[in-house]
C-alpha cells in the first residue's frame, strides 16, 4: 500500500476510532498487543480498521492504545513491581 492520501488517512483514523470505541464499550481492558482475541462484537470493526490502514499503522495504533492504557493505570497508582511481588516473584537484585 502506498502512502495514504488525506481521505484515506481520515478513513483509517475514523475506523480506528470506531474500533477503539467498541473495545471501550465491550472489553475496556483488551490489549491487541497481547494476542488476546478480539471480542465478537468488535471483529467487523477490527477488520475494517485493518483494511483501511497500512499494516505498520495498525501495529503502531495497537501499541499506542496499550501504552495509553498502561499510562492510565500508572496514573491511578498502579505499581508493576508490586504486582510481581503479589504474584510470588522475587525482586531481582541490582547488578553492581
Amino acid at each position: 500500500m502506498s502512502f495514504p492520501d488525506k481521505a484515506e488517512r481520515a478513513k483509517c483514523w475514523s475506523n480506528r476510532d470506531d474500533f477503539w470505541k467498541c473495545l471501550d464499550e465491550h472489553a475496556p481492558k483488551h490489549s491487541s498487543t497481547s494476542g488476546e482475541k478480539v471480542p465478537s462484537a468488535c471483529q467487523a470493526l477490527r477488520k475494517q480498521f485493518e483494511q483501511s490502514c497500512p499494516g505498520q499503522w495498525v501495529k503502531h495504533f495497537d501499541r499506542k492504545r496499550t501504552y495509553e492504557q498502561f499510562k492510565e493505570k500508572m496514573a491511578s497508582g498502579y505499581d508493576p513491581l508490586e504486582e510481581r511481588v503479589l504474584a510470588g516473584e522475587k525482586p531481582q537484585a541490582k547488578a553492581k
